[in-house]
């Protein structure tokens, strides 16, 4: 039989409380796990949060709700500890009724009940100015395993990326990638160093070429730099004033590239946003990570919503003009300055962008909305939500999930992989180097706004110190013991799970037990890594239980039995590590 063991355990403090405390009665009921195995399956503070209020010694009031519990076959011991903590230890019976359970639920094992509520999971969002680096990966298997989690958690969710195809960086791209496509019909213009210089903007040169022939080549050097100020000396990069005049230098080479092919930039501009977009896209699928919306920048301006964005801020009176441009309060929202959102030459402010994106957001109806970012924009949070308030929208719906950037180590040292990628390592060399699988675990193993430590001999290696291989071996172990049964895992449904009595068994099915609530407490928290560390915990429960007994006994009642437990822990290690986007392989 099975029974909700909260369930039952809260019904029954209850009918204590109304013996002891018939006013408090209907007081809340925390139970937990224990995290010592000794101090039983469940405990309760529930004398220690309502000592105050009787004034009674916390242990002595946990002592006499003891006493009013009425007894239950299900409960085998309840003693008080501690402080003034009850612990409840259950029969066998409930801890063995989990497997079958588990076994009946299958590919819905410790899936939650649907919450009513639409979540947007927006992710990644990098600009499509380049291959996505392992900062990125991060991000995205973070933001991927979280929309998992919350969707297996009860949750409707939306997945969704940002593409930034309306600024600076985007006219960027498409100069970087004419300069180096003029090269080619020997129209030498020396590329900005605050251009983008990577190997792939020659490949898309040559690709436009391919394309285009000499269609967008109509120039001479002279024109494309004509009135372009000179650059500073190398030797001043870190000089302000330098900066600055890099920065003119670019907007006026961008200013001439839109004069010069009129019409055709938006093919050039197009062309350069399409490649790098599809690399993106493909990128992103081979590491597992899918979109059910790419949100483009653009269509904000397109519709007028940036427009009437800032206007409604205007009538609300949170945006006053200086020198020309519009300045949005946002001191008034604990930001440590305002911000610009329309510059004085008219042209709006990436913030004014977001701002409008957000507004969007909000009219889409998500009950609830997840950021995740890049811990570098810790600052940028407090503005958006400011924004946010100002609009008249609830900020409390919009959350902020940061992500740190990972580190790679090769031999204890840290490590650039990549000569052909310049300054960063992209996240698909990493993947070719150690494989999705150890990827998406890897990045996923410590909390996200923790710094991580990637070790690439460690991801590789076929040893019970690597996490990912420890977790999937437990896994092949439980379908190599099915195997040689040979018989349908169907056949376990019947199973008497009652004849599990070691501590190796009892103590593999409360863990399995608890996987409901892992994934709750992961959704709740947005921290998938909770299901990582559950997963090598319960890999370790299992390989200790398989060293240590037989399944293929010749009693059949317990081989069955066995073989049930085994089919139940598959179950749980494959339901989790598809969450986390890691195969579950049946064999290694």
């Amino acid at each position: 039989m099975s029974i909700d063991p909260k369930a039952l355990l809260a019904e029954l403090i209850r009918v204590a409380l109304k013996s002891v405390a018939p006013e408090h009665s209907d007081a809340p009921i925390l139970l937990e796990r224990p995290r010592q195995a000794g101090h039983g399956d469940f405990a309760t503070n529930i004398a220690m949060q309502l000592a105050r209020t009787l004034k009674r010694n916390p242990r002595e009031l946990a002592g006499l709700l003891r006493a009013e519990l009425p007894p239950s076959k299900w409960v085998e011991k309840v003693e008080v500890a501690g402080a003034g903590f009850i612990n409840f230890t259950f029969a066998p019976a409930v801890k063995t009724a989990v497997v079958l359970d588990a076994l009946a639920q299958g590919t819905d094992w410790g899936r939650g009940a649907p919450r009513g509520v639409k979540v947007q999971v927006e992710f990644v969002s990098a600009n499509p100015t380049g291959p996505l680096h392992v900062g990125h990966g991060r991000g995205a298997a973070y933001g991927a395993s979280l929309a998992d989690v919350l969707a297996f958690a009860g949750f409707e969710v939306s997945r969704e990326y940002y593409i930034n195809d309306a600024g600076r960086q985007m006219d960027i791209l498409a100069l970087s990638t004419w300069l180096r496509y003029l090269a080619r019909f020997g129209i030498e213009v020396e590329l900005p160093p605050n251009a983008y210089q990577g190997e792939y903007v020659v490949e898309m040169a040559q690709e436009l070429r391919n394309a285009h022939g000499d269609r967008f080549a109509h120039v001479a050097a002279a024109d494309v730099l004509d009135g372009v100020p000179a650059l500073p000396p190398a030797e001043r990069s870190d000089d302000k004033e330098a900066k600055a005049q890099r920065e003119q230098h670019l907007d006026v080479l961008i200013a001439n590239a839109k004069r010069l092919l009129g019409e055709d930039y938006q093919w050039v501009h197009g062309f350069a946003l399409n490649e790098q977009l599809g690399d993106v896209r493909d990128d992103l699928q081979e590491f597992g990570v899918r979109f059910d919306k790419w949100f483009s920048e653009r269509s904000l301006f397109d519709t007028g919503l940036v427009e009437r964005t800032v206007s409604w801020l205007e009538h609300a009176g949170h945006i006053y003009v200086q020198n020309g441009a519009k300045w949005f309060r946002s001191t008034t929202f604990g930001d440590e300055k305002d911000r610009v959102v329309q510059r004085d030459n008219g042209i709006y402010t990436y913030f004014a962008s977001d701002i409008a994106y957000h507004l969007n957001k909000y009219e889409r109806g998500f009950g609830r909305m997840i950021d995740i970012w890049g811990a570098d924009h810790h600052g940028y949070a407090p503005r958006v939500k400011g924004a946010v308030e100002a609009l008249g929208l609830d900020p409390a719906l919009l959350d902020v999930a940061l992500v740190q950037f990972a580190v790679l180590y090769r031999n204890g040292q840290k490590t650039s992989m990549s000569t052909r990628a310049g300054e960063f390592v992209t996240l698909r060399e990493l993947r070719n180097e150690v494989g999705k699988d150890a990827c998406r675990f890897f990045y996923v193993l410590r909390k996200s706004d923790q710094h991580l430590d990637f070790d690439l001999d460690l991801a590789k290696s076929r040893s019970n110190e690597n996490p990912v291989y420890y977790v999937q071996y437990a896994h092949a172990r439980t379908c190599s013991a099915l195997r040689k049964w040979g018989d349908e895992p169907a056949g376990l449904a019947e199973a008497d799970t009652s004849v599990l009595s070691s501590g190796h068994e009892l103590g593999l099915c409360t863990r399995l037990a608890a996987f409901p609530e892992v994934i709750q407490t992961a959704a709740d928290d947005y921290a998938p890594h909770q299901i990582a560390f559950y997963l090598k915990e319960l890999a370790a429960d299992f390989h200790s239980w398989y060293n240590a007994e037989r399944m293929l006994v010749d009693d059949e009642t317990v081989k069955l039995a066995r073989l049930a437990l085994a089919g139940a822990i598959r179950q749980t290690l494959a339901n989790g590590l598809t969450l986390l986007g890691v195969s579950a392989p049946e064999s290694m």
